[in-house]
């Protein structure tokens, strides 16, 4: 059987998108097809779906190689300055706790009292390094911008997590910050497709690659 990947959050499938392009079987656990919010462990294995429960998936834990997870950052961002509603916290960690909640099921996983290496080949959260997940989640264990790899714009962007780090090779970045680029320049390859809230989640191609280049 081909190594499952999951892509929690993953939205377009951007980080995810080396592992499928190599063969991997990588399974993106977004909405609005599937809700992270809405799974449960049943035996060895990890259910999926939606709220109607129109999309129903079933993957046995076993069978994960590795997990991506990009819960939403609208909680616990500092560029949230002009929100209609109020900072909820709550929600936003409701979300990341969904994410460690699969991820810890899977690690449980072991077959011995003696094992040594993790039920995952890796596990990686990400978020922007800016913002108050920090608060929750303490100090993270990478912390880049899209030009350490190749892309030439500025996004401080964090991951927590358990995994190789991607070897950085920084161009020298003559871009703007990424809150101040123009939406068409976003991912303009994604322009009229997806929003500017959603391109401006897409996680940076080079880091993509550099990633999974360091956890094949």
């Amino acid at each position: 059987m081909n190594k499952i990947i999951l892509d929690l959050c993953g939205g377009t499938g951007a980080w995810s998108k080396p592992y499928k392009d190599n063969g991997y079987d990588v399974r993106n656990i977004t909405l609005p097809k599937y809700d992270i919010e809405i799974s449960y462990p049943a035996g060895n294995n990890i259910v999926f779906m939606n709220g109607s429960r129109k999309n129903i998936i079933t993957i046995e834990m076993r069978n994960i190689y590795g997990i991506l997870a990009a819960p939403p950052c609208t909680q616990f961002s500092f560029a949230r300055t002009n929100a209609k509603q109020p900072r909820n916290l709550y929600s936003g960690m409701h979300t990341v706790k969904c994410c460690l909640d699969i991820i810890h099921w899977c690690q449980y996983g072991i077959t011995k009292d003696t094992q040594k290496f993790s039920p995952l080949k890796f596990w990686a959260l990400e978020n922007p390094n800016r913002g108050m997940l920090k608060w929750f989640l303490g100090k993270p264990a990478f912390i880049f911008n899209p030009y350490d790899f190749g892309d030439n714009y500025k996004k401080e962007t964090a991951l927590w997590g358990c995994f190789n780090e991607p070897k950085k090779n920084p161009i020298k970045c003559t871009g703007s910050k990424f809150d101040y680029m123009k939406s068409k320049d976003i991912h303009p390859e994604f322009y009229g497709k997806y929003n500017r809230k959603a391109r401006r989640a897409i996680t940076p191609e080079g880091f993509a690659q550099a990633f999974y280049e360091a956890n094949k």
